[in-house]
């Protein structure tokens, strides 16, 4: 095996921030401000923003009782199928429910996901956009995570069942906020 994600709490919470650049964007800037990732991400926070790309992209998730969440057994099935991923179910102790579950991308999955970058695609989106979501997720563990995307009004808000709502205005207020003390600097 070549990489693993080790809950399905923690995939979750990183396939929220792929497909929700607003939200992305935001963290990136968080990071930024607690000087935990350098300036040059503004500009990256920016460009979440602003190019196309990253809105053909948006996939907004609903939010359930443990926050944004979407099955992943017919995705994770197919990856696995294709030799891409296996995917390790524990049962809990004394039980049949599952304990955890673990993703790990196999050998053939790293080389198809490296082979992404060298096309030109639309998948060479991925790359960069993951790049941004392993910078602003760090070693975090999955409840972390989510404990950090529950910081939001909006995702905390959002009733049970419904699309979470998008932060694009207010993280746009926000980079416009620091760019003249940018300029001034």
């Amino acid at each position: 095996m070549s990489s693993v994600v080790h809950s399905e709490v923690r995939l979750h919470a990183l396939d929220f921030w792929l497909r929700n650049p607003d939200y992305l964007a935001d963290e990136l800037l968080n990071e930024v401000d607690a000087a935990r990732l350098d300036s040059h991400y503004v500009d990256a926070a920016e460009h979440l923003l602003e190019d196309s790309e990253p809105n053909l992209r948006y996939y907004p998730m609903h939010r359930w009782l443990f926050g944004a969440y979407e099955p992943l057994d017919d995705a994770g099935g197919l990856l696995e199928t294709a030799g891409l991923l296996q995917i390790r179910r524990t049962p809990r102790p004394g039980s049949t429910q599952t304990g955890r579950t673990q993703f790990y991308l196999t050998q053939q999955g790293l080389t198809a996901a490296d082979g992404l970058e060298a096309l030109d695609t639309a998948f060479t989106w991925y790359p960069r956009q993951i790049a941004f979501v392993v910078a602003v997720a760090r070693d975090d563990p999955g409840s972390q995570l989510k404990e950090r995307q529950y910081r939001q009004a909006e995702y905390a808000d959002t009733e049970l069942g419904s699309r979470i709502a998008p932060i694009h205005d207010r993280v746009r207020r926000r980079l416009a906020e620091r760019r003249p003390s940018e300029v001034n600097a």
